[in-house]
């Protein structure tokens, strides 16, 4: 039977969150949405999720051979799709190489888990990924919290504290802020450091073709290891971690998850090279997707909307308290523009935001509506 502690515990989250004080509706309920609804909770940015291209590409390899032999992708040959494409996407970020896996969260906690020993020290950003956090629990390292995008805190830090591992997000997936990648690079060679970028929220928005900011800063071999989850502007399930050629088979026979995960499967990796062929191809979706995002936030902020530092294509509304961001998300949807909430955990408390993740789909006509939307409810 269930213990009665966790029952208790379970109850005491139903009604604290299913139950909201307003209309019932809760932090995880939802309006019915209308036929002109906006929604601004996906993280296809690029708005390629049902491209043509892709979608046949995984029927097509659905058909042809299923789901494929299921195992390990340490047992992978070198002409098995998977390494094929590996090369591939190295090169599209400008690595020397890539190791596909399963998620973005795999990829960060497998890599920490390969680099990381008991006692190391990591050098977390204080808005970044919970998964990059996860891999240094799991690793037994020891994180050290700096300011966020303070590269001055982080020199402090290490002159305390001793060289060892800084990670960091290219692109933050709270509020939208932006590295200042040059600058880290800088300090983590000053001090000798391991610098781990994760990349998910800037591959295929930025960059050559799409291969990320890294890549279009210059920096791809003064970053010792980016990673990515797939699942954002590359729409499909997996993650990648990209390196210098001597470290790839070293995390995949000493990596967990690469050793005891099964390889992806054949429909996923064809709809991945669908994918990175359109996203190298199709540069208009790039720069329609940069358009709206400098739209929406120019016009916020002229009207002294607080956009908690975004400077990319997340926008976060900042809230407070839980039920305040219940309750300007509730706004927003009888409005018509649907957006994600975001509370501790996710946050820190006191700290509840609601994102609006904007893509390039997005019409000249929905983006009046979003940013009046947005200065309907928080003015």
């Amino acid at each position: 039977m269930m213990d009665a502690a966790v029952r208790l515990r379970a109850d005491e989250f139903y009604r604290t969150n299913y139950l909201g004080e307003d209309d019932g509706r809760g932090l995880f309920g939802h309006v019915p949405l209308g036929p002109d609804a906006i929604l601004l909770h996906s993280n296809d940015y690029l708005d390629i999720g049902r491209h043509p291209r892709i979608v046949e590409a995984q029927i097509a390899s659905l058909r042809e051979v299923g789901s494929g032999a299921l195992m390990s992708g340490v047992y992978l040959q070198d002409d098995d799709p998977q390494p094929v494409l590996q090369r591939r996407l190295a090169q599209h970020v400008g690595a020397e190489s890539v190791l596909l896996c399963q998620s973005g969260w795999a990829a960060n906690t497998d890599l920490l888990q390969a680099i990381a020993r008991p006692g190391d020290t990591v050098f977390v950003d204080s808005k970044a990924h919970q998964s990059l956090r996860e891999g240094v629990r799991i690793a037994g390292a020891t994180p050290v919290k700096w300011r966020h995008n303070t590269p001055e805190h982080l020199d402090r830090r290490i002159r305390s504290k001793g060289p060892g591992i800084i990670v960091v997000d290219s692109i933050y997936s709270l509020n939208g802020t932006i590295c200042p990648l040059a600058d880290i690079v800088a300090v983590a060679r000053e001090h000798g450091c391991v610098l781990v970028v994760d990349e998910s929220h800037s591959l295929g928005v930025y960059g050559p073709d799409g291969g990320g900011l890294v890549h279009q800063l210059g920096l791809a071999g003064e970053v010792d290891f980016v990673t990515a989850s797939l699942s954002k502007a590359f729409v499909t399930r997996a993650g990648l971690i990209a390196c210098a050629n001597r470290f790839t088979d070293y995390i995949r026979y000493t990596g967990p998850q690469a050793i005891f995960s099964s390889a992806l499967l054949p429909h996923d990796l064809a709809g991945l090279s669908a994918v990175l062929d359109v996203v190298s191809s199709e540069e208009e979706r790039r720069l329609r997707l940069h358009k709206v995002a400098e739209r929406v936030r120019g016009t916020l902020l002229a009207a002294g909307v607080d956009i908690n530092g975004s400077q990319a294509q997340i926008i976060s509304l900042v809230a407070g308290e839980e039920l305040q961001a219940m309750r300007l998300r509730d706004e927003l949807d009888h409005l018509g523009v649907h957006g994600s909430i975001f509370i501790p955990p996710a946050t820190s408390e006191g700290g509840s935001l609601l994102r609006l993740s904007l893509h390039a789909g997005l019409g000249d006509a929905d983006v009046d509506r979003i940013t009046s939307a947005v200065l309907a409810t928080v003015s």
